[in-house]
């Protein structure tokens, strides 16, 4: 009998090659936190700019390095965040050590020009036209005494909610002015 069973020929070395690298590139891609296979350069796990604005526009009051602190400690699990928000807990303070990956578009912003911001209306009277209505101060304090009833009609509705938005912008603008007179009364 010939000693042909005990070598290899090439297609098996070949399959033993084949099968040794994945195994090996298996054992060296798998991450010890679990399934998070995106890491940054600091080795904490990618967090998803849409998670992170989308707890923001939630929760304007916080820190937007805390929030990705959590998510990047929860595997950017939204509702996570959100229950530990929620419930009171609160996030925690990252360390100091925790230097969050910047977004890929904050470099192209800044090395653009800049957009001009969009023109706003700088107070509540411009914004809501009532230039004519400061004017009629005396008679605008006249009708606000009249208490209008809730109406069926929607028309109507809006237009007695329209007319007290403009009652108490004009009313705090009123405040505003006597105390500013008060305040520079004693100063002169």
């Amino acid at each position: 009998m010939s000693d042909a069973s005990s070598t290899l020929n090439i297609p098996q070395l070949v399959v033993i090659v084949v099968v040794s690298f994945l195994i090996f590139r298996w054992y060296s891609s798998a991450s010890p936190a679990g399934n998070n296979r995106s890491q940054s350069r600091n080795g904490a796990p990618r967090v998803n700019p849409a998670a992170v604005e989308q707890i923001a526009l939630m929760f304007p009051q916080l820190n937007r390095r805390e929030i990705m602190w959590d998510l990047s400690r929860n595997g950017n699990n939204v509702a996570a965040t959100t229950e530990r928000i929620l419930g009171g807990r609160g996030l925690e303070v990252p360390p100091p050590s925790y230097q969050p990956p910047m977004p890929p578009n904050v470099n192209r912003a800044s090395s653009s020009t800049p957009t001009p911001p969009k023109p706003q209306n700088p107070d509540l009277i411009t914004r809501y036209h009532l230039e004519n209505k400061i004017k009629d101060e005396s008679e605008a304090a006249e009708e606000s005494t009249s208490k209008a009833t809730w109406s069926q009609n929607k028309s109507e509705r809006q237009k007695i909610l329209q007319k007290r938005r403009e009652e108490m912008i004009l009313a705090a603008r009123r405040k505003m002015l006597e105390k500013d007179k008060a305040n520079s009364a004693p100063t002169s």
